[in-house]
Parts: structure tokens; sequence; C-alpha cells
């Protein structure tokens, strides 16, 4: 069961915590400071993609998990008036949410209590700039999410100029986050994934963020954010992501798994 609870380090903050994993940080007088690592490389993303728009151009964001809205909220904020859905299947975390974490009127969010693969099949196609996929049931990503089929349907609901941008768990030697992966590379014309060089050497286990286009991806622009940041990260794309996946076969509907429970394992705290 998820709860929200005060950030005693950060005044005025919130954070949401499913068991001993911190799933959201909220700070709702400032919607744009990021805490977590993994969120700061699916906002770079995003400022690298659709983000980079004319400030005229209205844009759709389809985020597939929501926690505590922290990433809805901050899009909302740095660019106003931007169309965005949430598929929360969560329904007393977002009714927590409602009511101790109010989203801004007019704030162009729309919440929907059922699961990404639900969601997504009820949407037009091309109907979406972007989609972000950070849904977590526990500590695991659900078998579901991530299948050659469900990141077809990601593609059929992306515009041409869409990004998909994906965060996963795992650890060295990655037999889960590869296939994955994979599933990502069979549909997109183009993939990056993201990670602190200590989660790529195996030393402990992390997130990955994906980021995948049917067209090319802004790598040096990508490249250049892993350069600023406070913690060391590495960048796979092209040749070196295609030597990283090796000959791992994407999972199916039908041959699927939740990533590797960290929790269970003893890899967090």
């Amino acid at each position: 069961m998820s709860e929200i609870v005060p950030d005693h380090i950060h005044a005025g903050t919130f954070v949401v915590r499913t068991g001993v994993t911190e799933q959201s940080w909220i700070d709702l007088d400032d919607p744009t400071r990021i805490e977590f690592e993994y969120v700061r490389r699916i906002v770079e993303a995003l400022h690298a993609t659709v983000l980079a728009r004319p400030s005229g151009e209205r844009i759709r964001v389809v985020h597939v998990g929501g926690g505590g809205m922290s990433l809805p909220r901050y899009v909302a904020t740095v660019r106003p008036h931007t169309a965005q859905l949430v598929f929360e299947p969560d329904s007393a975390l977002v009714d927590a949410v409602r009511e101790h974490l109010p989203l801004p009127r007019r704030s162009g969010i729309k919440i929907r209590p059922t699961d990404g693969r639900s969601g997504l099949a009820e949407l037009a196609d091309e109907y979406a700039d972007a989609v972000i996929v950070d849904a977590f049931r526990g500590a695991v990503v659900p078998a579901d999410l991530a299948t050659a089929e469900w990141f077809a349907e990601i593609a059929r609901v992306l515009r041409a100029d869409g990004v998909m941008i994906m965060n996963l768990g795992d650890r060295a030697p990655f037999d889960w986050g590869k296939r994955c992966v994979a599933g990502m590379t069979a549909n997109f014309g183009q993939v990056a994934v993201s990670a602190e060089i200590p989660v790529w050497k195996g030393r402990r286990y992390g997130n990955l963020v994906g980021v995948a286009a049917r067209g090319r991806l802004p790598l040096a622009q990508l490249e250049r954010e892993l350069a600023r940041t406070a913690f060391p990260y590495r960048l796979l794309a092209a040749g070196g992501l295609t030597a990283w996946l090796g000959a791992a076969p994407p999972f199916t509907d039908d041959d699927s798994a939740d990533s590797l429970d960290p929790v269970a394992h003893g890899w967090l705290g």
C-alpha cells in the first residue's frame, strides 16, 4: 500500500512511499524541483525532444504510472496548456493525492484510474507526442509493460516525431532489462539507454532510463546533459547498445516476466 509522508529533510515537501521504496518526491511550492536522479534523466529527454518545440505548439503527453504526479506537475509548470493524461491504477493513491497533494486548477492534467495497457488501448493512433512509462507494482515493473506488443502499442499511439521514455530497474547481468529494451528496439528506429556507471559495471541495482523514437534521437544533447550530472552516467546507443543487447530476445505477451524485485533480493537500503 502506498502512503504520502512528509520529507523531514526538506520543509514543505512530500514523498510517496510503497513499502521501503520511494516512488515520488513532490514540492508543491516548486514543481520544477527534481530530487530523484532518474526523474532528471526523464526531464532532460523531454526537454531535448517535445519540450523543445515552439511554445505556441500544443503537445500531448501520456503518463503510464502517476504516483504523486511529480512529472505531470513539472510539465504543467514549464509548459502550461500541455494536455496530459495519466493512467494510474492505484485508485486509493489517486484519492490520497487529490486530497493531500491537490493539482492546480486548470493544470491540463487528467487522471484515469486504469492500467497502462487498458488506457493506451482506448487512445487513437498518433494521439500523443510523448509517452512516459514510470510504472511499478511495489518495486517491480509489471510483466505486461515490458513486452514487444506493449511497445508496439506505444509506437501506434505516438505521432511520427514523438518520443517514448521508460524508467526500469535491474542489475547486472541485466537479463530482464536486455529483453525489455530489445522490445523497444524491435518497434522504434532509435533507442538509447542511460544509467549510472556503477550500475552498468554491476556494482549495484539501479534505474535505467530508455528513450525511443521512430526517427533520430538528439543523442549529442543527451550526452551533454549527462556530462553535467552530479553522478557519473553513461549513455548506450547505436552500436554500443546493440553490443550490450547481444542476442537477447524481446519479451512477448506469451513469454514475459516482472522485473527482479530489489526488496526481495536485499538490494535496497
